[in-house]
């Protein structure tokens, strides 16, 4: 199992002082997640061979290895234009997964176009979800093979505000793509868009689970009234944390404990996102929490 901190909260640091902080918080792996100076939000990679090979010397010196990839791209826009420069994006992106020896590229199914394209960019009516699922479908159909051909791992995780949010049909429409280069990641800030029983899910996952975020967050759906406060009331906003293990509701040793139960054996990322103010303690604090659920269930193996 590989370890692994997205290291999105220490983003003002440059790529070449990323893995030494990395390594200071007890992480041997990193999650790349988008960067201005790296696989930017929704553009053209910002990578040039200068740069890979100051990022390669900086991970060697600093016994750091990137465990995955992370690109953010409209790959399932319905306007043509925006879907086709989103995989021309991804290409570049396997391109430098393959420079710089990564094997595991991870990403989420993606909304619909740009919100300034003048169509809903939360997919969530009927025609929409459609539109935007046939055009992920168009981009697998030219990535997939590519993928394949260069031994890369593509984890793909539901995400709120996704044309797919939920478990299902997102197990389902993995199992379809039926690739071996393409995987579920679980994400555990998103638990209760997923369903209700962690145990249940994680079992029906288990064919396809190759990846996980371990993160907290309050379930949305509690009957027990205001945990969030939106106006207008009934708003349809997606809303969920990335907190620290234990400032939220997911039911931790049901996670660790099933995980353990069906053999995981993938990537585990630290994927905290709301302490910028408090970024090394909650690397510390999750590294060593993590490896304490490891040490309870895995070791008891």
């Amino acid at each position: 199992m590989k370890i692994a901190i997205d290291p999105f909260m220490h983003r003002h640091l440059s790529l070449e002082d990323m893995p030494a902080k990395v390594k200071e918080l007890g992480f041997d792996w990193i999650e790349l997640s988008p960067r201005g100076d790296f696989l930017e939000w929704f553009k053209a990679p910002r990578v040039f061979p200068d740069r890979i090979k100051a990022l390669k010397k900086s991970l060697k010196d600093n016994e750091v290895g990137i465990a995955s990839l992370l690109p953010m791209y409209r790959w399932a826009s319905n306007d043509e234009a925006e879907r086709k420069a989103a995989v021309k994006h991804w290409k570049r992106a396997i391109e430098i997964a393959v420079e710089l020896e990564v094997d595991t590229m991870n990403s989420e199914f993606g909304r619909g176009p740009h919100p300034d394209k003048g169509s809903c960019y939360c997919c969530h009516t009927g025609s929409m979800i459609e539109t935007c699922e046939d055009a992920w479908w168009r981009s697998m159909d030219e990535l997939v093979p590519i993928l394949e051909r260069e031994g890369i791992q593509l984890n793909v995780e539901p995400h709120p505000e996704d044309w797919c949010e939920t478990l299902q049909p997102a197990l389902d429409i993995i199992r379809t793509v039926n690739s071996k280069s393409v995987k579920f990641l679980y994400c555990a800030p998103h638990t209760f868009y997923f369903g209700d029983d962690t145990k249940a899910m994680l079992r029906e996952a288990k064919d396809v689970l190759a990846h996980v975020h371990v993160g907290d967050t309050f379930n949305h759906k509690a009957s027990s009234g205001l945990r969030y406060i939106l106006n207008p009331p009934g708003t349809s906003a997606r809303v969920h944390q990335h907190l620290n293990i234990g400032q939220g509701e997911v039911p931790w040793d049901d996670f660790f404990g099933t995980l353990a139960e069906i053999g995981f054996d993938g990537i585990m990322t630290a994927c905290v996102f709301a302490w910028e103010d408090k970024a090394d303690e909650s690397g510390h604090f999750m590294r060593a929490e993590m490896q304490r659920y490891i040490d309870m269930y895995w070791g008891k193996k």
